[in-house]
């Protein structure tokens, strides 16, 4: 796959955890999408008992779209992503 910056796109991947045994899972997925990461920041929010994490992505759609997947379908994860125009 081309993953030239021409071809890659700029995005933002909002995580929510509720179930932090999926926590692992969720690094490890992060892990294989390194790359292409420009940064994540999480958030763990106690007091509701969830995890917040964003992670900004510069990469090719199909890749953008696997990552999000991938998280989204873990147990007690819900994952969404918004697209810059650049």
């Amino acid at each position: 796959m081309d993953s030239s910056p021409s071809q890659n796109r700029i995005a933002l991947i909002g995580i929510i955890v509720e179930n932090t045994d999926s926590a692992e899972r969720i690094n490890e997925i992060l892990h294989e999408y390194g790359q292409y990461i420009i940064g994540r920041m999480g958030i763990p929010y106690r007091s509701r008992g969830v995890s917040i994490i964003s992670v900004a992505i510069d990469a090719p759609q199909s890749v953008i779209s696997a990552l999000s997947g991938a998280v989204g379908r873990l147990d007690g994860v819900s994952a969404k992503t918004s697209y810059s125009n650049v």
